[in-house]
C-alpha cells in the first residue's frame, strides 16, 4: 500500500520535557515578549513560525522553499490565546485564524511554541522521499496549505540533497515500521511521503551548524 500524502506538520516526537507539553514555551505577554502579527494571515498547529521582520516581537508563519529557507525560525507553532472579536471573549485555539481579533487586542495575543533546541518532531516527507542514506544532513520545507477545519498545518519537509548549513531542520532518522504506511522498507531505501524524525537546526535557540554528511 504506498503511502497517503498527507502532511501535518511538525508533530514533537521527544525533547528533555515531560508529555504532553515537553519544551513548549509562551510567546506573548505571559512570556517572552511580543505576540501574534496583526491580520498577517493564518498560523496553523504544527507549523514553523518566524519573527515579522528583524527586530520585530511579533510572529508569522515561516514561508519555507524548495532548498532556500535560510531565515531563523522562532519555533514551532503549538497555539494561541487571544480576545476573539466574533464571541467577545477570550479563545483558546490550536490555530491563529488571522483575524477575528482587534488591532488594539493583537498586542495582547499569546502563542505557544517549541523552541528547544533539542526537540525532535515527526514529519511527513515530499513526493521525493528520505532514505538511510540522506540522515545526517540538513533541510528545508514547504509551508503547504493548514487546515481551518481542524487547525493542523500542512508543512512538510524537502531534502534536496545540497548542502545548506542555514537549512531549518536536520535529518534525524526515519519511520521504518510499518513499510507501505508511511514508513519505508527495511534496506531503507526511499519512499514517497515517509515519515521522518526531525531536529532544529536554524532556530533562535541554537548556532548554525554545518551538514554530518
Amino acid at each position: 500500500m504506498a503511502n497517503v500524502n498527507a502532511p501535518f506538520g511538525f508533530r514533537q516526537y521527544s525533547g528533555l520535557g515531560s508529555a504532553p507539553t515537553y519544551e513548549q514555551v509562551t510567546f506573548g505577554p505571559g512570556g517572552l515578549s511580543g505576540g501574534i502579527a496583526f491580520n498577517a494571515g493564518a498560523i496553523y498547529y504544527g507549523d514553523p513560525c518566524v519573527r515579522a521582520g528583524s527586530g520585530s516581537n511579533t510572529l508569522v508563519q515561516a514561508a519555507g522553499s524548495a532548498g532556500g529557507s535560510t531565515v531563523t525560525m522562532a519555533g514551532i507553532f503549538q497555539g494561541c490565546k487571544y480576545l476573539s472579536t466574533a464571541q467577545k471573549r477570550t479563545t483558546w485555539s490550536n490555530y491563529w485564524p488571522g483575524s477575528d481579533v482587534t488591532s488594539a487586542n493583537a498586542v495582547a495575543t499569546e502563542a505557544y511554541l517549541i523552541n528547544d533546541p533539542n526537540a525532535k518532531f515527526l514529519a511527513q516527507s515530499d513526493s521525493t522521499g528520505v532514505q538511510a542514506a540522506d540522515l545526517g544532513a540538513n533541510c528545508d520545507f514547504n509551508i503547504g496549505t493548514g487546515s481551518t477545519a481542524t487547525g493542523i498545518s500542512g508543512a512538510f519537509i524537502i531534502h534536496t540533497g545540497a548542502a545548506g548549513a542555514a537549512y531549518p531542520f536536520r535529518l534525524w532518522d526515519l519511520v521504518w515500521a510499518p513499510p507501505g504506511a508511511n514508513g519505508v522498507s527495511l534496506s531503507g531505501t526511499a519512499a514517497a511521503y515517509n515519515y521522518v524524525i526531525v531536529g532544529f537546526n536554524n532556530v533562535e535557540t541554537k548556532n548554525l551548524t554545518a551538514e554530518n554528511t
